[in-house]
């Protein structure tokens, strides 16, 4: 199956039938959450919702609960009763984990110290698409209070982790997803770490509240500005053998693919296969 998800994934509540539909009008892609968005006692409801109201299996992925939670045969149980093939496991810290999902496509989730020091072997694990990171999580499972600074900027650890991650993805060719912003109002910090996001090479980022959806659409999008520029290096490059100037500037065949992949972007528009 082709997973048509676009950069901006809405997690929603399992337990909440009453909003899927609702988040899959709003985001390109829903993250049907059976882990943290779930109290323990409402999880059996919550796979029973899963399995009787149906979205677009194509963009819609189901997060499904750690491997030593307790809860995650019960909830591959309930997936396999639906047409839901796109998983994502929650705090994923080994490629023998990843496998215990075989039969579906695994996003990968490394959110814990293991999982971080892990990803490369996980990213590269048989079944994975895609990995992403928490921030929250990963700071938690280190003891400590907060992933970020309290003027919003991340700390050293959870800087080092995003990057981590994101090296693993591209390395394993696989798509690389950034962690929620948890701050809701702040619409301009959102904004800019999208637009980071974007410019290290993230293919998605994930998010909690509808809100924040068109910012995360709005930062991956090319400007125009990109677009024609793009246009004009590629129609210039047609004429050049090797290295030659730009605008003033030198251009080589790295600069030529980022400029390719701005016109993906643009071509594309809002959606961005995440599985060829």
């Amino acid at each position: 199956m082709t997973f048509d998800l676009g950069p901006a994934l809405l997690f929603c509540p399992a337990d909440r039938p009453d909003r899927y539909a609702k988040a899959a009008e709003r985001a390109d892609a829903v993250i049907l959450d059976l882990e943290d968005a779930v109290a323990p006692e409402d999880k059996a409801a919550a796979r029973e919702a899963l399995v009787a109201h149906r979205l677009d299996p194509a963009s819609t992925i189901v997060r499904v609960n750690a491997v030593d939670s307790g809860h995650l045969a019960a909830d591959l149980a309930a997936v396999a009763r639906t047409e839901y093939r796109l998983l994502m496991l929650a705090k994923s810290e080994s490629a023998e984990q990843v496998a215990l999902l075989a039969g579906f496509e695994v996003i990968a989730l490394c959110e814990t110290a293991v999982g971080i020091v892990n990803v490369a072997s996980i990213a590269a694990a048989a079944g994975v698409v895609a990995v992403m990171w928490g921030g929250e999580d990963l700071i938690a499972s280190l003891g400590g209070t907060s992933s970020r600074h309290d003027d919003g900027r991340y700390r050293a650890v959870a800087s080092h982790a995003r990057s981590s991650m994101l090296l693993a993805a591209g390395a394993a060719g696989r798509a690389a997803i950034d962690s929620v912003y948890v701050d809701i109002p702040d619409l301009s910090g959102l904004a800019l770490e999208v637009l980071d996001a974007r410019g290290s090479g993230f293919t998605a980022t994930a998010c909690i509240h509808p809100s924040q959806v068109d910012v995360i659409r709005d930062a991956y999008r090319p400007t125009p500005e990109e677009v024609s520029l793009a246009t004009a290096m590629l129609d210039a490059a047609e004429g050049e053998r090797g290295v030659f100037r730009f605008d003033g500037k030198m251009v080589d065949e790295p600069v030529l693919r980022h400029a390719r992949a701005t016109l993906i972007r643009a071509g594309l528009a809002v959606r961005t296969p995440l599985v060829e």
